[in-house]
């Protein structure tokens, strides 16, 4: 039995690296696909699992290994369950853009009560800055205020400003990160930047659309050359939540997290109920009236 982990996964077959460094082209054993599970992709990126090999040189998976955190979000195109996106990772990045496509804070929201439910640390980043209008920069000069009040990291980066790279070189270096953001946002073209020696394909934005084109196909972790593991994802348009109840969603939004404690009801969803802290902070400025919004169109979805 020989212990590895995952860095690509397409569907069927995953790349596997070995104890040596080697890269293993395996497959999960019968069984462990019919284990009941609603996920997609019961392995994900960044699992460490146990492989037994084959005589033709590629591996069989016979066990995953217990995750310490995960990103996952509802499928897709109608299929039912849920798709880790990636598994064991320090850092979970929100890739957004200023511009082509602009950023969305309903997505930023999601993807932060999703890192807040798994136990995974988020950081929100606005790429493509050179882009940005003179009320581009007063807007996420705000967002960037709103966010980090909470307790959130947020930084701005473009390929062209060398200090915003250094600075992802610096809060990566050591870790595991994952990139996650709709296609369009430069995720790829970021790593090239952080590592040149990557040489990844890059997409463009559609001039029909705005939205950006998919070029990374599947989810692939890299090793960079500065000492960083970094996962690249297609890009995602949607973020559904997984597994969060609506009495449990304030719990995952740190600004409501002590206040729901205070409220007149116990099970008050701070949606027209009498008496709810919640309502009061939001009079009082206290909770962010944009944030509220988020959090109601979340519960209604949920």
């Amino acid at each position: 039995m020989v212990t590895g982990k995952i860095i690509q996964s397409t569907g069927s077959w995953y790349k596997v690296t070995s104890p040596e460094g080697d890269v293993i082209e395996c497959r999960l054993r019968g069984k462990m696909r019919l284990n009941g599970s609603l996920d997609t992709n019961p392995v994900a990126v960044g699992d460490v699992v146990e492989y037994e090999l084959n005589d033709d040189g590629t591996g069989s998976i016979v066990n995953i290994q217990e995750r310490k955190n995960q990103i996952i979000r509802q499928a897709t195109h109608g299929r039912r369950g849920s798709q880790v996106i990636a598994a064991n990772v320090d850092l979970a990045f929100s890739v957004q853009s200023v511009r082509d496509p602009q950023y969305r804070t309903g997505f930023i929201d999601r993807f932060l009560v999703t890192c807040e439910a798994y136990g995974v640390e988020p950081v929100i980043l606005i790429n493509k800055m050179d882009l940005a209008s003179a009320k581009d920069l007063a807007d996420i000069e705000e967002i960037t205020q709103r966010y980090r009040t909470l307790g959130y990291t947020l930084l701005t980066s473009s390929i062209y400003d060398e200090e915003s790279i250094i600075r992802l070189r610096d809060i990566t270096k050591d870790q595991v990160s994952v990139f996650v953001g709709p296609s369009g946002t430069g995720k790829t073209s970021l790593l090239n930047t952080l590592d040149p020696e990557l040489n990844l394909t890059i997409g463009k934005v559609s001039a029909s659309s705005g939205k950006g084109k998919h070029t990374t196909t599947f989810a692939t972790l890299l090793r960079l050359s500065y000492g960083a593991w970094l996962v690249d994802t297609p890009g995602i348009r949607e973020f559904g939540l997984v597994d969060v109840e609506p009495p449990e969603l304030s719990m995952f939004f740190p600004e409501m997290r002590e206040l729901r404690e205070t409220c007149h009801f116990y099970n008050c969803t701070h949606m027209h109920e009498p008496k709810c802290a919640v309502h009061e902070a939001l009079e009082s400025g206290k909770v962010h009236q944009r944030r509220y919004e988020s959090y109601c169109r979340i519960l209604q979805s949920i």
